[in-house]
């Protein structure tokens, strides 16, 4: 076969190699943003409460992002690419949270 890879009996295709690829970057972004989330947690626990109303929206978009993520991670097909973009945007939206709460501490 062209473009294809076998191993233990089961076919390997570029789609799996992208989809493969897809997953990696979903994890990455999932596990940077965590990382963020609970380094910016301590800070705030220690600074000032003020920022607890953005904390809350901060904390409701980031699990309505590991929830989507993790059907992601199993979605195949055209579909994958449009469900990441909507991923991608939404841990964009969580960053700029993210910044906005570290320059007001």
């Amino acid at each position: 076969m062209i473009g294809c890879i076998v191993i233990y009996n089961r076919v390997f295709t570029a789609s799996d190699e992208m989809e493969t690829q897809s997953q990696d970057r979903i994890h990455k972004l999932v596990e940077e943003l965590k990382r963020q989330r609970d380094e910016l947690r301590l800070q705030m626990h220690l600074g000032s409460m003020e920022l607890k109303n953005e904390w809350d929206k901060l904390d409701g978009k980031f699990a309505d992002l590991t929830s989507r993520a993790q059907p992601l991670r199993m979605a195949v097909g055209e579909s994958a690419g449009d469900v990441w973009e909507a991923v991608k945007t939404l841990g964009s939206e969580i960053k700029e949270c993210f910044e906005r709460i570290r320059k007001a501490l």
